[in-house]
């Protein structure tokens, strides 16, 4: 499958962060491999040799979520939150708070799931705490390792046995 789209990184506002990409694939598996924990940790595993160690999602409103990565020195990064809206295969909303707060406090995840002509378009909105919250998390790798992670779901659509249950 070809790269069908590389994420847009942008801004809207004084606290969040927009990010979009379009996906060759139907709304439904890209929506069960945001949903379904066995697909997100073949996807979203972080960068070049880190691993998800803990990859546990009740996906109910009201639900929990709790993600670990680890890195290949021991470093562990935590996150997790709770289900807020949950409208298959169109939308999801949660809550975000890493382990080490050093966002200043819960972050509001939306992923809207848009299709097209057979292929999805994702939004991925953002809203901090504050604009200094978001100012910090702009000057992370964040960019990149949201790119590498959605290449890595690129390469996980193409492989549609995968998503068969």
């Amino acid at each position: 499958m070809k790269n069908t789209g590389t994420l847009k990184v942008t801004t809207r506002g004084d606290r969040e962060i927009v990010m979009t990409r379009v996906f060759d694939a139907p709304r439904h598996l890209v929506w069960d491999a945001h949903t379904k924990p066995e697909l997100v940790k073949r996807w979203l595993t972080g960068p070049p040799g880190w691993t998800f160690a803990v990859c546990e999602m009740d996906l109910r409103v009201g639900g929990k979520y709790r993600w670990v990565w680890k890195g290949p020195d021991g470093t562990e990064m935590g996150m997790g939150g709770v289900y807020r809206e949950i409208v298959p295969p169109e939308r999801l909303v949660n809550t975000q708070l890493f382990d080490q707060d050093w966002t200043g406090g819960e972050a509001i995840g939306t992923l809207d799931f848009t299709e097209r002509d057979g292929k999805t378009s994702i939004t991925n909105t953002i809203l901090y705490s504050s604009r200094a919250a978001r100012d910090a998390v702009l000057k992370t790798p964040m960019e990149q390792g949201m790119g590498a992670g959605y290449d890595r779901l690129e390469e996980l659509l193409a492989t549609p046995a995968v998503f068969v249950d």
